[in-house]
């Protein structure tokens, strides 16, 4: 038996479905407002989360990841009167186990809970997860836990994978932490029969920066050359893929290679064979790839800017690493971690933390992500010297007045357009217009914010894609 929860204003659908589901010997709740469906999934465990899109006290989709946060991590199937393309990209992106029509038959909307509620009964059945060795991979939030999982799923495999995130957000560290806790001495048991077949050996993780790479000796760089096969070659020299046999070879910013060096990579990837400058004859290198960047290979494919078919290549696995102010919540530890280790490496007693510390590091929403908190760690330090405790006081100033900046009450700041409003007109505006003019600021700002780009508006908005574009609309603005 299993635990389902409707969350959908239509009290109607919410008892067919739940009397057909009951009939099929599960447990079923209902909520007819977000506010009271998150209340439930907060206080009970559920299997499967039925979630309508558009409701009286906001958008489904817009809180689907908070129904996926809850304790019981719950499948989450999204179900809409009118489909959305975009919001089905959305809800998928964002978790979801599938996106619905709802149908005139309630049964019909049934078929997905069945195959949901079998994939959660395999998951949960596996073997527990062996421990995995994630040095400074610090954090335990809900976003942390989806891509420790994704980590696993790849450690154990030798498919090829990708890392996205911003810069900061600690991709190396796990492209890492895939290569040292693969298992040693198995065959990939993911490969697709006919692919070239590839074993866990013991070797080497290397680094190839696409962003350093020498425009006139990439070839050296990546396939070796041999004594004479240049001016300057006055001895042969393994290139990092052969350098790489047995082990690792990590693509850091991958969106940097240049394209001709793109087409030379592919057969390579496929055959793991490729002759070295000025060589006779082509050698092996049982490598596995990781690659990592911050930038959107599809739209610079899309551009062709970046190779389809190297794309295709790279993503057999794609872990999306979440930034820093997606996941506030792991700054304390985080902190803890990172200080107690620059303590040891300066020599110094380790510190303690005052509450204002950890309030304006949590208020502050780190554009330079991890690396930018260690940065900002280190310099605190030196400024707090032999004091036992850190103190907001200690921490940079444009962190504090962020701070200072959100402890305020949230009113309409001074020197905005609606306040320029009340006071020419020396007396208050009608709401709607009040309201209009808010609106208009806001997606203004997230515009220039978000610097054009469509995913980062609603990241930063809490937005759907279709929300936002029928703002932008109803307001007369665009991202072109």
């Amino acid at each position: 038996m299993a635990r389902i929860l409707i969350v959908d204003d239509d009290e109607m659908i919410c008892k067919a479905a739940a009397t057909l589901a009951g009939r099929m010997g599960h447990e079923v709740k209902y909520a007819l407002t977000l506010e009271g469906g998150l209340e439930e999934a907060g206080s009970s465990a559920f299997d499967v989360v039925f979630l309508d899109v558009l409701m009286p006290d906001g958008n489904g989709l817009d809180v689907l990841s908070r129904f996926r946060e809850t304790p019981s991590e719950p499948e989450i199937i999204i179900m809409t009167a009118s489909g959305d393309p975009d919001g089905a990209e959305h809800a998928i992106r964002s978790g979801a186990w599938d996106y619905i029509e709802k149908s005139a038959s309630i049964k019909d909307m049934m078929l997905p809970l069945v195959r949901a509620l079998q994939y959660r009964k395999e998951k949960l059945s596996k073997a527990p997860a062996v421990l995995l060795k994630r040095e400074r991979i610090i954090g335990s939030s809900p976003k942390m836990r989806a891509s420790l999982n994704l980590l696993a799923q790849a450690a154990a495999s030798n498919a090829n994978v990708l890392i996205v995130g911003e810069t900061g957000t600690g991709k190396e560290l796990f492209a890492r932490a895939i290569h040292f806790n693969r298992p040693r001495g198995l065959e990939d048991p993911y490969a697709a029969e006919g692919d070239h077949k590839r074993s866990f050996k013991e070797g080497d993780f290397v680094v190839l920066d696409c962003t350093a790479l020498p425009e006139t000796l990439v070839e050296s760089v990546l396939f070796g050359h041999e004594k004479g096969a240049f001016t300057g070659a006055d001895r042969a020299r393994d290139g990092l893929i052969k350098q790489a046999d047995g082990g690792t070879l990590f693509l850091d910013e991958v969106g940097e290679l240049p394209l001709h060096v793109q087409k030379a990579f592919l057969r390579v990837l496929h055959e793991h064979r490729f002759r070295p400058l000025g060589g006779k004859s082509e050698i092996e290198s049982e490598f596995r790839i990781i690659a990592a960047t911050h930038r959107n290979l599809e739209e610079m494919a899309e551009k062709g800017e970046f190779r389809k078919d190297l794309l295709y290549r790279l993503r057999s696995l794609t872990i999306d690493l979440p930034p820093l102010r997606e996941r506030t919540e792991d700054i304390r530890e985080l902190c803890r971690f990172h200080v107690a280790r620059l303590c040891e490496q300066y020599q110094m007693p380790t510190k303690g933390f005052s509450p204002d510390f950890f309030d304006a590091l949590e208020a502050y929403d780190w554009p330079g992500n991890i690396r930018e908190l260690i940065n900002t760690l280190d310099g605190t330090l030196a400024i707090a010297g032999q004091e036992a405790t850190l103190f907001a006081k200690h921490l940079p100033v444009h962190i504090r007045i962020r701070k200072a900046r959100s402890s305020l009450k949230q009113g309409v700041p001074e020197r905005n357009a609606a306040s320029a409003l009340i006071r020419e007109d020396r007396e208050l505006p009608k709401l709607r217009e009040f309201r209009k003019t808010l609106e208009k600021q806001y997606l203004q700002d997230l515009i220039l914010r978000s610097k054009g780009d469509m995913r980062n508006a609603c990241r930063i908005s809490g937005l759907s894609r279709s929300r936002l574009y029928d703002l932008l609309s109803k307001n007369g603005l665009s991202f072109s």
